[in-house]
């Protein structure tokens, strides 16, 4: 997903509006800014947004409105053509967009035959239309509404009229974006509340088909058709320092060092005075379902595996996990009876929010998992709870795993409360106990590059085995050192590996073995002589007690079922160590978006 952001008020635009775009940056590989004053002057160019930066360093860009966005191309290479902002012909007009239109050629086709564009971008044709629409006697607003109504497809995106720099106009369908409630003469509008933590915590969602017109003192929201709509505003408790980097040299590992604070906020988030669990504030009248479906994608599916062992050991309910996007379009055969859990950090996952909408329709109650209040899931689920992560900056997702994790050991405690089962798992004692062992852990950072070193100095491609939870939790591990360091890994079931994988171990090949469950320490064992004859270079992690000599790293015993919340830590590390020796941008990986918005 792109990033934009808009700002009108008494401010710097150039310098606010590059500041939301710097919160942003994991998105994109051109950008670019509008700056209203006398008339309108755009800045577009390829790269980072330091060289957007640079490149407008000498201008005197003193406007106090405008527009900036990020781009990851879809529609056109990243090139400062096909960068945002786009003008309209006259240039009065000028527009950035996130999302995908998927009829701009018949649009263009029918209204704009005669209309040369300038870039390979759906965008482009957006901005013509409003241009059209007005020349053909309609005000701005009338215009902006007439295309909107026109549009197929996803899209949040932003206009500004060279002849009017007192007013923004906004709209969204299916892609994020967020009105941020200036403190004085100021509104600003972006697809990320992180864009705008530095002016403002008071937030306003937009929901699908919806519109905006932002001036300094007032936003008005209406819907497609024009008609008014009230929307409360809501308050995110985000310290703006946290979209900073601090004293570290990379938001990653800031990310990693981190969760020991984040499980402590779950804690205090979801324990009462008298230390009982208090999620029904969260879930009142929630019926006992007789099987759980969790949806979900990336690491947030990962986290879903681990919840599925949580709700089925604690809670006894029957449970299933399924990728958000096979979900979407092959769904299997669904009991009355179920209860849907979908995992997203921002909320925002087009895949999950597409299921979302499916089983809404088909009335099957929802429960949202997430890290963004105000978010489409967190709005429309009938449940929610909120992984209370603070904002995740790098583009590697740490913190969010283990926080979704982690509220998953509190709705499974909720759930078997709520049938007084009796669990054995005291969740907040033992969530402490995790955070202790997560700051162990963290103080050991020499052994993981030290490991990082030895066993991916070559960059090769590698395996990560495990059986039950440590098999989720090598499936992540695999994940985050893939992103982070584009090493070629994958993460198997240890019994599984014999039927395939391990026809293409080498002399040398890294293996990077998770033993935390005594039941199955002993065949595991034999499964690591197996691979050392084969000539793989083996890196052992094994949970204190069951550990040998020779093992890389002992972790701490916590209690079984939140043994993921220990054991990803150390690959967390080694894939930032390995990411770092390889010269890699640890916060940007190539390719790759945080909020996945469009199928």
């Amino acid at each position: 997903m792109s990033g934009l952001v808009g700002y009108i008020g008494e401010r710097n635009a150039k310098e606010t509006i590059l500041e939301g775009l710097k919160k942003l940056e994991y998105q994109g590989d051109s950008s670019g800014i509008a700056i209203l004053g006398n008339g309108v002057a755009v800045y577009k160019e390829k790269g980072k947004i330091q060289d957007l930066e640079q490149s407008i360093q000498a201008e005197k860009l003193t406007g106090t409105a405008g527009i900036g966005h990020t781009r990851w191309a879809t529609r056109g290479k990243p090139n400062r053509m096909n960068a945002h902002p786009h003008q309209s012909r006259s240039g009065r007009f000028v527009l950035v967009h996130n999302g995908m239109v998927q009829n701009d050629a018949e649009l263009k086709k029918k209204y704009l035959p005669e209309v040369k564009l300038m870039s390979e971008t759906d965008t482009e044709v957006i901005v013509q239309l409003v241009e059209y629409f007005q020349h053909q006697g309609m005000d701005v607003e009338k215009a902006f509404r007439r295309v909107l109504n026109e549009l197929q497809g996803t899209f949040s995106l932003v206009l500004v009229d060279a002849q009017d720099p007192d007013t923004l106009y906004a709209a969204k369908n299916k892609s994020p974006l967020v009105l941020g409630i200036g403190h004085g003469h100021e509104n600003m509008v972006a697809s990320n509340t992180m864009a705008m933590i530095h002016v403002t915590n008071q937030f306003k969602d937009l929901r699908d088909k919806e519109y905006v017109i932002l001036s300094r003192d007032a936003v008005e929201i209406k819907d497609f058709k024009g008609q008014k709509i009230d929307r409360q505003t809501y308050t995110v408790n985000w310290d703006a320092s946290s979209t900073d980097k601090g004293n570290y040299e990379h938001f990653m590992l800031k990310e990693i060092d981190q969760q020991p604070t984040v499980l402590r906020n779950i804690i205090k988030e979801y324990r009462n005075k008298d230390g009982q669990l208090r999620a029904g504030d969260h879930l009142d009248h929630m019926h006992i379902p007789k099987r759980i479906y969790i949806v979900a994608c990336g690491t947030s599916y990962h986290a879903g595996l681990a919840g599925k062992r949580l709700l089925e050991q604690v809670a006894r309910i029957p449970t299933e996990v399924h990728i958000a996007s096979e979900f979407l379009y092959g769904q299997p055969l669904i009991e009355a009876d179920s209860l849907f859990v979908f995992i997203s950090q921002s909320g925002e996952t087009a895949d999950s929010v597409g299921v979302f909408n499916n089983m809404k329709q088909l009335g099957h109650p929802t429960l949202a998992v997430t890290n963004v209040e105000g978010s489409t899931l967190y709005r429309e689920a009938d449940y929610t709870l909120l992984t209370h992560a603070g904002p995740e900056m790098a583009g590697a997702s740490t913190k969010a795993y283990t926080a979704q994790v982690a509220v998953m050991a509190i709705l499974s405690t909720y759930l078997a409360e709520r049938q007084s089962l009796q669990t054995g798992l005291d969740v907040f004692y033992e969530l402490q106990k995790v955070s202790r062992a997560m700051e162990t852990l963290q103080g050991l950072k020499d052994q993981a590059k030290q490991i990082a070193h030895q066993f991916l100095k070559g960059g090769k491609s590698c395996f990560f085995i495990g059986r039950q939870l440590d098999h989720t939790v090598c499936l992540e591990g695999a994940l985050k050192l893939k992103e982070s360091s584009y090493i070629q890994a994958e993460g198997y079931a240890a019994g599984e590996f014999k039927h395939g994988p391990i026809a293409l171990i080498e002399e040398g090949t890294p293996v990077f073995v998770l033993i935390t469950d005594e039941s199955t320490a002993s065949i595991m064992r034999n499964n690591i002589q197996e691979l050392d004859s084969r000539g793989a270079n083996i890196c052992v992690l094994a949970a204190e007690g069951i550990s040998e000599p020779g093992d890389a790293w002992v972790l701490p015993k916590v209690h079984p079922l939140l043994t993921p919340l220990v054991t990803v830590i150390p690959l967390q590390l080694i894939a930032y160590y390995a990411a770092l020796a390889l010269g890699r941008e640890v916060d940007k990986p190539r390719h790759l978006t945080k909020s996945v918005t469009m199928e």
